[in-house]
């Protein structure tokens, strides 16, 4: 099956478990390693959205060192955020798996697994 796609960093072991659980599942995504390849504005606007979260904020990594390098704070607009995001891509939280229009966060990497029930 082709019709998942991960946001993924190998370096990162829930991603590096998420993309295992996809396989075990007979899924093979195709695999964004979205340091190498960053989501645009839009493209990450539109993972937002199918995450169905509230605000660009909720997908931020706000422990990482860029967090403060790009004067994020929990009250910025989803435009500075999703910018700082495109500027910053380690930022992005990750992994997350796209199937259609649904999306989730591998986080923990068993949250897969609604998407692969339908």
């Amino acid at each position: 099956m082709t019709d998942y796609t991960i946001y993924h960093n190998p370096r990162c072991s829930k991603s590096r478990q998420t993309l295992a659980l996809l396989e075990e599942n007979g899924v093979a995504p195709t695999i964004v390693k979205y340091l190498d390849d960053t989501p645009d504005a839009a493209t990450l606007q539109t993972l937002i959205n199918q995450l169905g979260l509230e605000k660009a904020h909720d997908l931020v990594r706000n422990k990482e060192a860029d967090y403060s390098t790009a004067g994020l704070t929990p009250d910025s607009s989803d435009k500075d955020v999703i910018a700082a995001m495109v500027a910053y891509p380690k930022l992005i939280e990750r992994p997350i798996v796209v199937r259609g229009q649904k999306a989730v966060l591998g986080r923990p990497p068993e949250n897969v697994l609604s998407l692969l029930a339908k």
